[in-house]
């Protein structure tokens, strides 16, 4: 049976809200208690409480923990050139039914996936997230659309947004990396970076 993270209380909370004032301006958002919880399972608590404060200075999460909408309306919109590319049959369903990806990348990149994937998978994903930075989360959200593709192409609005809300428990290391593996992170021979950087919100 796979694991996903239980919130610990009083000791994620603590982490993260005593560090969250004194780091870039940020406060205290939902979601931060899902990194702070993961970091606290596989670290000493001084360790967790350094390696919080690195990933509170990355850009995007910058970006999404200040809720800096322009910003992450730009991440959005990144998102989406790579997301038309890799998986358009997937990608006009979603318009047609008018949904964007905030509604389910907000919460997938505030927790970094701790909260929508097994624990196992999750921290598999924060090793290459780390290797690779912040183009892999939004590679990883591609490869969990390429991965339910089939299933998703014949829901409505309500069923994808609660399903992509809630992820399978059965959803397994081996097929989702299978599918992160076939993305694609160039378009018209740009790189994510490149493309981020020119594009518009």
């Amino acid at each position: 049976v796979e694991q996903r993270v239980e919130l610990l209380p009083h000791s994620a909370r603590h982490l993260s809200s005593t560090l969250t004032p004194g780091v870039s301006c940020v406060e205290f958002v939902q979601g931060m208690s899902f990194v702070a919880a993961v970091l606290i399972l596989n670290l000493e608590e001084a360790d967790a409480f350094i390696a919080f404060a690195n990933l509170l200075n990355k850009p995007c999460q910058l970006a999404f923990f200040r809720v800096d909408h322009d910003l992450m309306l730009k991440y959005f919109a990144s998102f989406e050139v790579f997301f038309e590319e890799n998986l358009p049959k997937l990608f006009v369903h979603f318009m047609k039914n008018s949904l964007t990806p905030d509604i389910y990348l907000i919460d997938w990149i505030f927790t970094l996936y701790s909260k929508s994937l097994p624990l196992d998978l999750a921290c598999r994903v924060w090793d290459v997230f780390c290797r690779d930075g912040e183009e892999f989360l939004f590679r990883t959200a591609l490869g969990i659309l390429k991965l339910y593709e089939e299933i998703l192409l014949q829901m409505d609005f309500i069923h994808i947004a609660q399903f992509l809300t809630k992820l399978p428990d059965d959803i397994t290391s081996e097929k989702l990396f299978a599918c992160i593996t076939t993305v694609q992170m160039h378009s018209s021979n740009k790189k994510w970076t490149q493309v981020r950087k020119c594009t518009r919100a």
